[in-house]
């Protein structure tokens, strides 16, 4: 039996950002005119191909594949189907791999951004996926590039890429404007070095799969088990003041302290819990200090700075109708 008619789309999708969301959108309109009962479905490769193909050159993940599915969830996908890249996968031709997406998912409709390639060697064109339509039967709509501001009013064209980009130089507040909420570490609370708790900052060891932004110190939002969030201050590097060869990533919940006599936050375990950190803004690169006392002053001004953009992110502020411009007032 062949699967309830779906809206499709295809790719990648880390990072789910603004580019993304528009497919999506696009998708569901598609999906209402056509009475598809499918709904919108996403087949998502996860991996990326290019660890199959070309592994020196894979991008690093944005999105741990579970996060990924809830947020496209979340953007209007009704269903999202995991394609594993294989060598027999990726070795199919354009016509092929269309011929294996029909007798699976049943498309009516097949939407894409426009720099959708498909097939062995990216042979597969949107002209070529036109094409592979009309004689299949389903429709194929293409949907514009999505150009985004950046706080210093450059415009640039969203995508995982240019997320990657701003994230690995530090710029939390423009990979938020492109990926339409802050960039996000998934992990598990492991065991350090436990040198912060020797200087009044016990901190949490993150173990991620997710890309880690370049080295400095964040304002964060930090989720904990219960989904309780908390401000927090983030710390990406190799800890340049005891000679660190290792980057880690260690997140300082700034509203908690340890169990009197313990090292453990209230309720929890010391290690092997789940947090995810929503990183909101830059403080200051990594440096060494004259001494570790300088480096702890530091660290309470680095603290300060930090539950300031997590607060401003957690608490936004409300506009009451008398402050909003005229023409966003509703009339009465």
């Amino acid at each position: 039996m062949r699967p309830p008619p779906s809206v499709i789309t295809v790719g990648n999708f880390d990072g789910v950002h603004l580019g993304h969301a528009a497919i999506l959108r696009r998708a569901q309109d598609l999906a209402r005119a056509h009475n598809a009962p499918g709904g919108v479905l996403v087949l998502s490769f996860d991996p990326h191909p290019a660890t199959r193909i070309a592994p020196a050159r894979a991008p690093r993940r944005l999105t741990a594949f579970e996060h990924r599915v809830v947020l496209l969830l979340d953007a209007g996908a009704a269903h999202v189907h995991r394609l594993e890249p294989t060598d027999d996968f990726l070795g199919l031709s354009p016509e092929g791999f269309v011929e294996w997406v029909c007798g699976r998912f049943n498309p009516c409709a097949w939407v894409e951004g426009p720099d959708f390639h498909f097939g062995r060697g990216r042979a597969g064109t949107m002209a070529t996926l036109r094409n592979l339509g009309e004689a299949r039967g389903f429709e194929v709509d293409q949907v514009s590039a999505v150009a985004v501001a950046l706080t210093d009013n450059t415009v640039v064209t969203a995508s995982s890429t240019i997320a990657r980009w701003l994230i690995e130089r530090g710029r939390a507040r423009d990979a938020w404007c492109v990926l339409g909420r802050p960039h996000r570490l998934v992990g598990t609370v492991t065991r350090g070095d436990r040198r912060g708790r020797t200087l009044g900052f016990p901190t949490a060891n993150i173990d991620t799969g997710c890309m880690l932004p370049g080295d400095g110190v964040y304002g964060a939002v930090a989720t904990l088990p219960g989904g309780l969030r908390h401000p927090a201050a983030l710390s990406v590097g190799t800890k340049p003041q005891f000679d660190g060869e290792v980057r880690t990533a260690e997140a300082f919940i700034l509203d908690l302290s340890p169990e009197p006599g313990m090292p453990n936050l209230p309720g929890l375990p010391e290690y092997g819990w789940p947090i995810t950190i929503d990183i909101v803004g830059w403080v200051r690169g990594q440096m060494r200090f004259d001494s570790v006392e300088r480096l702890v002053e530091q660290m309470g001004r680095d603290c300060a700075r930090a539950c300031g953009a997590a607060h401003a992110a957690m608490y936004p502020p409300t506009i009451s109708a008398e402050h909003r411009p005229a023409k966003e007032r509703t009339s009465g």
